[in-house]
């Protein structure tokens, strides 16, 4: 018999109780488990009768195994009786002293359920409607890009150094007079106006001439990473040996036929062409907002309250997916968090945000799909299968069989649900 009780946080707490010949029943189980492995003197192996294993080595060693196999067996059945539909493993508890053949006894079980969903406004959201338009300034920009991607360098000997130059030079940065490490390098090759090096560095080289020596009195930002001269004041002496300019290839259609792209061989067509690529980038741009922002606000309007366990147990999933891509790229995961800046803690941190953002818009976005009654149809669910197949190289039969129809749905009715928060979309 089980009995419910609701708690905090969308958990509900399970009093189940074990009836004495059910506990005899898991000590049979118990013992059918490794009887084939049992040996007494006497006996063949596996043929010890139950009462003289008891004797040997005590009931007392039957009891986990017994325990665990009722526990499995009642839990699943009280949450059928119930009608719950949980997200996170159960925390089980007993008095062990109340465990004996012969004996009947209490266990509860503490679990996370699938919490419920009360919806805010969702439908006729307003936000500013996102531009698509391609001015001729991003036109050029782009046309600029190709230049640049297509530039020789030229060697510049009759002016100083400027903004957007190349510098080829020595430095040697000092603090209080001494060497630091890291702070020397010869022939380095730097852009001027780029912002690589400490702020106030290539400001300062400006004006220069090749062969010319100056020391550059800069301060290292007060975050910078290494702790020893974050803060600090420094000098850089530096020797100009070269300066390089870019030079652009005249934009005409000598320069177009170049670039080999297909079905564009003027200036005119190129220009139709990137303005073509940009609206289609904008428009796509333009989607994802309205994606975002429509799911977001709807999420932010619900009321729902996420057990803890629900989150971490999404957040577990969704780093075991980040090791097993660390690992598919030939890395360990200790490195991929130095690649990414971040410690375990401040990554596990991040996980955990994701993790309740990803839940909470799930939940919505389902509640979302049964109050508009949203459903698919036996045409949508070949569809979508066909898509996984020619995805996952397989055959639709092969994705059937390995892939929940209900899964399957569920999806397709949160992206319908998606697609009808969007396009009851208000702009101002």
């Amino acid at each position: 018999m089980a009995t419910i009780e609701n708690l905090e946080k969308s958990q509900v707490k399970l009093t189940i109780e074990v009836s004495a010949d059910q506990f005899d029943h898991g000590l049979e189980h118990a013992y059918e488990s490794i009887k084939k492995d049992v040996e007494i003197k006497g006996f063949r192996k596996g043929k010890v009768p139950m009462a003289m294993y008891e004797k040997k080595f005590g009931v007392e060693s039957l009891y986990d195994e017994a325990i665990n196999h009722i526990i499995s067996d009642t839990y699943y059945d009280a949450l059928v009786k119930h009608n719950l539909m949980v997200v996170a493993q159960p925390k089980i508890d007993f008095d062990i002293n109340t465990i004996g053949r012969g004996k009947a006894f209490t266990y509860t079980a503490t679990v996370a359920v699938k919490p419920d969903v009360t919806l805010g406004e969702y439908k006729n959201l307003t936000m500013e409607k996102p531009s698509d338009k391609v001015s001729a300034k991003e036109v050029n920009a782009e046309i600029k890009k190709l230049q640049e991607q297509n530039a020789e360098m030229q060697v510049i000997e009759d002016r100083p150094l400027k903004e957007s130059d190349t510098a080829i030079f020595d430095f040697k940065g000092t603090l209080n007079g001494e060497a630091f490490d890291g702070g020397s390098a010869e022939n380095y090759e730097l852009k001027i106006g780029s912002n690589s090096f400490i702020p106030g560095f290539e400001a300062k080289m400006i004006g220069l001439k090749p062969g010319e020596e100056k020391d550059l009195d800069v301060t290292f930002p007060k975050d910078y990473q290494a702790e020893d001269l974050a803060g600090k004041d420094v000098i850089f002496h530096v020797k100009l040996h070269e300066i390089k300019e870019m030079v652009l290839p005249k934009l005409d259609d000598a320069f177009v036929k170049e670039l080999d792209k297909e079905n564009v061989s003027t200036v005119d067509e190129l220009k139709a062409s990137i303005k073509d690529d940009l609206k289609a980038q904008k428009e796509k741009d333009a989607k994802n907002q309205k994606t975002d922002f429509a799911v977001q606000t709807a999420a932010e309007n619900a009321t729902v309250e996420i057990p803890e366990d629900m989150i971490v147990a999404e957040k577990n999933r969704m780093l075991d997916n980040t090791k097993q891509q660390a690992k598919q790229y030939g890395l360990e995961f200790e490195q991929y968090l130095q690649f990414s800046g971040m410690t375990l803690e401040k990554f596990e941190e991040k996980l955990m945000e994701d993790a309740r953002k990803s839940i909470r818009y799930n939940l919505v976005l389902e509640e979302i799909a049964k109050q508009e009654t949203i459903e698919v149809s036996d045409d949508e669910y070949e569809k979508r299968i066909q898509e996984l197949a020619d995805q996952y190289k397989m055959t639709p039969e092969q994705i059937s069989a390995q892939v929940s129809k209900d899964v399957v749905i569920q999806d397709i009715q949160m992206n319908k649900a998606v697609d009808f928060l969007v396009e009851s979309l208000s702009f101002k």
